[in-house]
């Protein structure tokens, strides 16, 4: 394939040479960011899981607390005591770089500060099982969404470390091996070269030395 492509000149050599040292130099490049991608992804992985398992634990707790409420409360006055809500939510989403993927990141503040807002009816005629449902969804609310941008990250580093495989993949099994065999081509036609030179020169050489004798 490399006699059919590739010119076998002196300045070819050199630019395949040059070739060759920028692949292999961002093969390397590439390998550290995978692995260090992978190492990071690790531990996000790690947060993860810790992550999912207090979620799981806190929305049991809820699921229980507000089985129990709806079992004690008429659906009419649960419905009436959680129709309006007297806390709100804002939510802040920016950006982090690792290894070259910008990862979000959320910021959450609610707009009361005070924690009792949380319960949006009076007391009278709801039950005790309804507020423990509802405080425990608000102290499982912020490990949510720290789920959430963990997974999200989890997504597009997955992303980026695929890419980055196929990268080193491509560098490693494509591009400096075809680039090693064309110089390995090149260098032997121009050894090929030389040496038909030689001889050429030798040839030449005999024949001016007979011609030379001859004529003596």
């Amino acid at each position: 394939m490399a006699s059919k492509t590739i010119t076998p000149t002196r300045m070819e050599l050199t630019r395949l040479k040059g070739r060759l040292k920028t692949a292999t130099r961002g093969h390397k490049l590439l390998k550290d960011k995978r692995d260090e991608l992978m190492r990071q992804f690790l531990e996000i992985v790690k947060r993860n899981n810790e992550l999912r398992q207090k979620v799981d634990e806190g929305l049991s707790r809820y699921s229980r607390a507000l089985a129990v409420a709806s079992a004690i409360m008429s659906p009419e006055i649960m419905e009436e005591a959680l129709m309006y809500s007297r806390q709100g939510v804002e939510l802040e989403v920016t950006q982090k770089n690792i290894m070259s993927v910008n990862v979000p990141q959320y910021h959450f503040r609610t707009t009361s500060a005070d924690a009792s807002d949380v319960l949006p009816y009076g007391y009278a005629q709801t039950s005790g099982e309804l507020d423990d449902a509802l405080m425990e969804l608000s102290a499982v609310f912020s490990d949510m969404l720290e789920l959430a941008q963990v997974e999200k990250s989890m997504q597009l580093m997955a992303d980026e470390i695929e890419k980055t495989r196929r990268r080193v993949n491509a560098l490693e099994y494509v591009m400096i091996p075809e680039t090693q065999e064309a110089i390995r081509y090149i260098s032997m036609k121009l050894e090929e070269n030389d040496l038909a030179t030689k001889v050429r020169l030798m040839k030449v050489k005999d024949m001016v030395l007979k011609d030379a004798h001859d004529f003596k």
